[in-house]
């Protein structure tokens, strides 16, 4: 028996062994690539990597969704992801970064030309596009070109090319405008097929949050609202792109009878189409294109490319990570709310009740900031961490500094709700807001856990014990549900009729749960004046008696710690080795990850009553 115990305590501590080798092992490797990365860093001449070409074109190539604000990255998670050459999910680009950038190279005299290169280009919103059209028609009063060049665009991409001087797709591109809408997917068959119960209670006749947990299609009321904000959506599309284009808004094609008319004049080529309705100005292919910019500002040092200067050099060139900001002098603070609003401490890109309150807080009690703008691109979410927000900004405001509130793509339901106090709202034209309602949802897996042999029993002191996913909902319970969403609207129509200047009646008139876009929320008195971003720093300023001013974002303070390894990783990931992994282009699988990030949002709210202020239908497609 000895020997058996010896043998076995032996091939424990073996195993034991390998796996403690097997782990330092591990660590040792990345750190040594850390390190001799950072060694290589100190030693070697990288600094043309950051310099901008002479006599160069700049490069603007975005890829991922425009952002107000991207979302938080642990710095070892953005370290790996650079030095292995992967994308995160879903990449984002500040748009604040490149209206900086075009402004920067429209003065400076080593740009010849800009160069926009689309094809990464996922969206944005059209607020966030205008904003970039606009620094690129500036940009063009240098007399300095702009060239649009892809292999095909889409709608957002194209919004963008139209603006330029010249814009270019290859004879075996395509490009097809094909409009707005919101199809969304609808799970009340798949969860009853799981035998889950949803236990739903809203209020107003067009809020349709919860419309996929309990249909299998869009009620009716819900595709009226739609399609009112989808119609008007479009029409702006329509009318930015013809006046940068110079042709009639009857190039856009409304019906497929009509566009199949046009598409066999073309010779059945999507690219001859673009051609012949004005859409580009030349088909040409990659070659081309090298060959004519290379006339332009030349080629590059190996002689293999054009001579350009890349969006990202040229941008850390102008955007220094730590830039000083002048003590001295009074600040209107920009606070961003972007993301769906959740309860708690949320990272940056989503909106947390605690975190954002305690962002308007810091401004609060900033001495040199004398006001702020708070900056919303958001469908909502919690109803608790929304207040929590407005309540932050009344202190704000009894603390004598204006609010102003600028709405990008989204202020719509809770996004509404922490907009509503503001001493002056601006609203973009196509921003979609309103959504002023309430809904509650959970569910419950009684007979899901019964169907597999799974059974919850048990005693509670009173009746009200005992409540849980797992048990059914008392009908009781759920009217006090339901009567607690009731009042949540109420309080709702009260803030916006106090805020808003406007009876009850005339708020739940344009309320219940209705979308408005930015043209008709200015007429229904929702918001103050269409403006942007620049328009509400100007407006928070002129409330504060300001003449002299900087503007600057309030961000979370980091810890010591956490700037230590910001920077470490920061200046390692430059200098280390890249590897390629594949990424799928499955239509099948992207439209998977599509469905069960629909079904997913559900899943992440958290509002600790299950009452929700969210309009999940002002995404669109």
């Amino acid at each position: 028996m000895a020997a058996k115990g010896n043998w076995t305590k032996s091939l424990f501590i073996g195993l034991w062994t390998v796996l403690n080798f097997t782990r330092k092992l591990f660590f040792n490797v990345i750190f040594l690539v850390i390190f001799v990365g950072i060694i290589i860093a100190i030693t070697s001449q990288e600094d043309d990597q950051l310099t901008v070409k002479a006599n160069s074109a700049l490069l603007l190539t975005l890829n991922g969704q425009l952002v107000i604000e991207k979302e938080s990255v642990d710095p070892f998670e953005q370290f790996l992801q650079d030095a292995m050459g992967s994308e995160p999910d879903n990449p984002e680009v500040l748009v604040r970064d490149v209206v900086k950038v075009i402004e920067n190279a429209k003065q400076d005299r080593r740009i010849k030309a800009l160069v926009l290169d689309l094809q990464g280009l996922s969206g944005g919103g059209l607020d966030k596009l205008r904003t970039v059209a606009r620094a690129i028609n500036d940009f063009k009063t240098s007399e300095k070109p702009v060239y649009a060049i892809g292999d095909y665009y889409t709608k957002e991409q194209y919004y963008l090319a139209a603006h330029a001087n010249h814009v270019y797709l290859n004879p075996m591109g395509s490009l097809l405008l094909d409009g707005y809408g919101r199809y969304g997917m609808y799970f009340k068959d798949f969860l009853e097929k799981l035998k889950v119960t949803t236990h739903i209670f809203r209020v107003g006749t067009y809020k349709s949050a919860v419309e996929p947990l309990i249909r299998n299609d869009m009620s009716e009321a819900a595709k009226e609202a739609e399609r009112k904000w989808l119609d008007g959506y479009w029409q702006q599309y329509k009318e930015d792109v013809a006046a940068a284009r110079g042709i009639p808004l009857s190039n856009f094609d409304e019906t497929l009878e009509g566009l199949l008319a046009k598409f066999e004049q073309a010779g059945g080529d999507f690219a001859n189409y673009a051609l012949q309705n004005n859409w580009v100005d030349a088909l040409k292919t990659r070659e081309d294109v090298r060959v004519e910019l290379t006339g332009l500002v030349g080629e590059n040092e190996d002689n293999h490319g054009v001579n350009v200067t890349n969006f990202n050099t040229y941008l850390k060139v102008v955007n220094p990570p730590l830039p000083s900001i002048n003590s001295d002098i009074d600040q209107v603070a920009i606070v961003v709310a972007k993301g769906t609003i959740l309860n708690g401490n949320q990272k940056a890109g989503t909106i947390g009740g605690d975190s954002t309150a305690r962002l308007l807080r810091k401004a609060r009690l900033d001495e040199n900031v004398k006001a702020v703008v708070l900056q919303i691109d958001s469908p909502g979410g919690s109803t608790l961490g929304s207040e929590i927000i407005r309540q932050e900004v009344l202190e704000l405001k009894n603390a004598g500094k204006p609010v102003v509130v600028s709405m990008s793509t989204y202020a719509a339901s809770g996004g509404y709700w922490i907009a509503a106090n503001a001493d002056r709202i601006f609203a973009s034209p196509s921003t979609i807001t309103g959504s002023i309602g309430v809904f509650g949802m959970f569910m419950t897996y009684e007979n899901s856990l019964d169907y597999l042999g799974i059974h919850s029993d048990g005693v509670g002191s009173n009746e009200l014990a005992g409540f849980s996913a797992v048990r059914p909902l008392a009908p009781e319970f759920g009217q006090i549900l339901q009567r607690n969403v009731e009042t949540s609207y109420g309080n709702f129509l009260s803030l916006v009729s106090n805020a808003r200047d406007m009876t009850v009646d005339e708020v739940d008139e344009v309320a219940q749960g209705r979308v408005w876009i930015g043209t008709d929320a200015l007429e229904l008195g929702l918001v103050d004046e269409l403006g942007t971003l620049e328009d509400a720093v100007n407006a928070a300023a002129e409330f504060a008696a300001l003449d002299n001013y900087d503007t600057f974002y309030v961000q979370r303070t980091l810890s010591a710690q956490e700037l230590f390894w910001k920077e470490f990783f920061g200046q390692a990931f430059t200098f280390v080795g890249k590897w390629q992994f594949a990424n799928s282009d499955s239509a099948l699988i992207n439209e998977f990850k599509r469905v069960l990030g629909e079904f997913d949002i559900f899943n992440e709210l958290n509002d600790p009553m299950g009452t929700y202020i969210l309009c999940l239908q002002c995404q669109v497609e």
